[in-house]
């Protein structure tokens, strides 16, 4: 068997194919099988027969995500199995024919295969199985009723029919099972036509009933698979105050969608994109995943193997099984061209690139590989055998079609069936509780007692509802503009708990949203920000123990006991001081202008140029106070200062600005114009703004805000600097006159996923 040059210059490199030998076959017919002449089952790594793996044109998307979005429909192909002994190979799947094979599982017992397939161009994917043998075959997900209004209505450009799609189906311990679909009807936040749609995590029975959502992620998840403590693992893209493209990270969850939590890469900004992780089998706490760029290929890159015993919030998880390529800036791949000197070249177009790894043990996996083409090709994509060194052996090859997700026709231990911890009370008023045991945990330079509430937030996502009919209103990607360059998806505030003397605190959150809490002095100002999400399921009950939590973090066993919070029952959200409710949007021009227009504009208006004009004057996508104190990064994608100090722009940059954030380094107590606010009373951690402070608080010793008003600029800051307070209406200035121009935002139009007015008055 020829051995596959991996690497220009593999040679001096030294990764050179040695895990079998042989001879090459004669002129390479349409399917190439090198086993038949050096079989890798006789070289004693495989303990098993045969492989199961899909043939399907590659997808030709420009994103990671956007396999069912934009790619062409390229019909042909099958679920198939490859015998290593013999090298035949067979498909599975009889009937469905002129369509696309997505991505499938295999049931624990090995008798079974579930999959995705799309029926034609403006179809969606749907959910089929079939016993292993192509017999039995039956369709478990159909299209909703309003399927064609969706298609009619939400539908943006020709190549996208904008219905649901329902894919990357895994089987679970309790018969179940996961798939991901855009059932949820969310639009992406940083896409401004709004053509591309956000995937969630579903579950459903194994016959297809009884479908549920189990997140609400505001941006796609993907490639669900059962760890061996029954957990789904999964890839969720975020993001909350950081880089829009840098975190796709691996979470995992129980099958019942509670208990959510972080595996790794909620700070690792490159690569931008993992996903495909996978379990290594016998190795603890040990995953195999493919490291990918986030455009404008479509989810190939790089194998990394995670030892997750490391530090988490460090990149000393990750060893990379193909060293030789990685992603060191986005888009795009890098590729090794001297070792010893690690030294690298920047290329779009020459592979290798790899796809689909699949852990055998800690030093080989099967993987999908372009060895030697350009990655878009559409067709030079074989099965290989890959070592822990780089080391490649491809056993496959098809030259007419792509060969993809090679998984062993195995039967694998069952895991255990997890549920949660549910309370029916909690589940009927559609709530969850949170038990939070040491708020100071990993909190620096807070002193124990100085943290007196937490504010609870949601990011909301999208949804199709909110699409736009008329031009004008985008704004830098965000098809229903909220911001000017700070974040890209609406937050809402559902009010304040509090914090007990011992850091201890015990409360309820709404449930099925992505809830992000905020730890508050005792003037409400925000000292530490959770820079991610948690969706709680309806009735869950759960613990943290405080900020910067990792896995391996335990709390005492008798900690949850003794904590103040839990001698008493669970706090409801209250109102911050000055909100009638709890529950409120957050928007700027009537929370925050009105304390301008009382206390500053006297000062601080148009007929003094040289200085800030906090005037309210209508701009043409937000008010003159805002644009002024908001700064622009779209010129100056680094900038991060003026009044309001440090600043999140989450589409400036795109990758980074995921790095971890000490306690009072964003938000009120880096901010200078809320130490104006306060006249220097509260501590501001900017130690280079002190003087500018001092030079400044003379001129503004008869400003006096109560503290309700003090509270809506301290809160306006903490959160990012929102301007709407919902996704609904005719923001741009050439719409004034419309009914629907620039309404008060509710509460219930903020969170609301149907629009406030029928279609013709919108």
């Amino acid at each position: 068997m020829k051995t596959v040059n991996i690497l220009i210059a593999a040679a001096a490199l030294g990764i050179i194919c040695g895990l079998c030998s042989g001879a090459e076959p004669g002129p390479m017919p349409a399917e190439r099988i090198l086993i038949k002449d050096a079989s890798i089952y006789d070289c004693g790594l495989i303990n098993f027969e045969e492989i199961v793996f899909v043939k399907r044109i590659k997808y030709n998307s420009n994103h990671y995500y956007t396999d069912y979005i934009n790619s062409q429909f390229m019909p042909g192909g099958n679920i198939c199995i490859l015998n290593l002994k013999t090298g035949k190979v067979r498909e599975v799947v009889k009937g469905l024919d002129g369509g696309v094979f997505g991505r499938f599982d295999l049931s624990f017992d090995a008798t079974r295969i579930v999959f995705a397939w799309k029926k034609a161009k403006d179809d969606g994917y749907r959910i089929y199985e079939c016993n292993i043998d192509g017999s039995g075959l039956r369709q478990l997900t159909f299209p909703p009723a309003n399927e064609k209004f969706l298609q009619k209505n939400f539908r943006v450009t020709g190549h996208y029919h904008h219905g649901t799609d329902d894919m990357h189906p895994c089987y679970l311990p309790d018969g179940g099972i996961a798939f991901i679909s855009t059932r949820c009807q969310f639009g992406i936040l940083c896409d401004g036509p709004d053509d591309f749609t956000t995937t969630v995590i579903y579950r459903m029975d194994g016959d297809g009933r009884n479908m549920e959502k189990l997140t609400n992620s505001s941006v796609s998840e993907a490639s669900p698979t059962v760890l061996p403590d029954g957990r789904i693992m999964y890839t969720r893209w975020e993001y909350v105050d950081k880089g829009a493209v840098s975190v796709k990270c691996l979470w995992a969850m129980k099958p019942d969608g509670s208990a959510s939590s972080e595996i790794y890469a909620n700070d690792i900004s490159l690569p931008p994109t993992f996903i495909y992780g996978r379990p290594i089998p016998e190795a603890n706490n040990k995953y195999v995943v493919l490291g990918t760029p986030h455009c404008p290929q479509n989810a190939v890159g790089t194998v990394i193997r995670l030892d997750m015993n490391k530090n988490i919030r460090t990149r000393e998880p990750m060893t990379y099984l193909t060293p030789y390529i990685d992603i060191r800036s986005e888009p795009g791949f890098h590729y090794r061209t001297d070792i010893t000197e690690d030294k690298w070249s920047r290329r779009l177009e020459v592979g290798p690139v790899f796809k689909d790894p699949f852990p055998l043990s800690e030093k080989y996996f099967l993987v999908s590989a372009n060895l030697d083409k350009n990655w878009r090709h559409p067709t030079n994509w074989s099965l290989n055998l890959l070592n822990e060194n780089g080391k490649v052996i491809e056993f496959y090859r098809d030259k007419n079609i792509g060969s993809f997700m090679p998984m062993p026709l195995n039967p694998r231990h069952v895991p255990p069936v997890l549920s949660m911890l549910h309370d029916e009370t909690l589940a009927k008023q559609n709530t969850a509780q949170c038990i939070v045991t040491n708020i100071y945990h990993g909190m620096e330079n807070t002193p124990i007692g100085s943290i007196k509430h937490l504010r609870i937030l949601e990011q909301m996502p999208r949804p199709w509802a909110a699409q736009r009919r008329w031009g004008g209103d985008v704004y830098d990607q965000q098809h229903a503009t909220i911001t000017k360059d700070t974040h890209l998806g609406l937050k809402v505030l559902h009010g304040i708990v509090p914090v007990e003397a011992d850091g201890s605190a015990y409360f309820t959150v709404p449930a099925d949203k992505n809830i992000i809490m905020q730890a508050l002095d005792e003037n409400y100002m925000a000292v530490q920000t959770e820079r991610t999400y948690v969706n709680y399921r309806p009735g869950e009950v759960r613990s943290c123990i405080g900020c910067h939590e990792t896995p391996d973090n335990a709390s005492p066993p008798d900690k949850k006991s003794t904590a103040l919070a839990l001698r008493r029952s669970a706090n409801k959200p209250m109102p911050q001081p000055g909100d009638k409710n709890p529950g409120r949007p957050l928007d700027y021009f009537i929370d925050v202008q009105p304390v301008w227009d009382k206390h500053c504009v006297s000062c601080h208006n148009d007929q003094k140029p040289n200085g800030l004009n906090l005037s309210g004057e209508l701009t043409n996508m937000f008010n003159v106070s805002y644009e002024n104190l908001v700064p622009e990064r779209r010129k100056q994608p680094r900038h991060y200062g003026g009044l309001l100090g440090p600043v999140i722009g989450e589409n400036h940059p795109k990758t980074g600005n995921v790095h971890y954030l000490p306690a009072r380094s964003m938000g009120s107590h880096a901010s200078l114009l809320v130490a104006l606010c306060t006249k220097g009373k509260t501590r501001y951690s900017d130690t280079a703004g002190q003087e500018k402070l001092c030079r400044l608080l003379p001129l503004h010793k008869d400003v006096d805000l109560s503290k309700e008003e003090l509270l809506k600029i301290t809160t306006w800051v903490d959160t990012n600097c929102q301007y709407y307070g919902t996704y609904y209406g005719r923001k741009n200035l050439k719409y004034k006159e419309h009914p629907n121009f620039r309404p008060v935002a509710t509460l219930e139009s903020a969170t609301s996923y149907t629009a406030p007015l029928p279609e013709d008055k919108r």
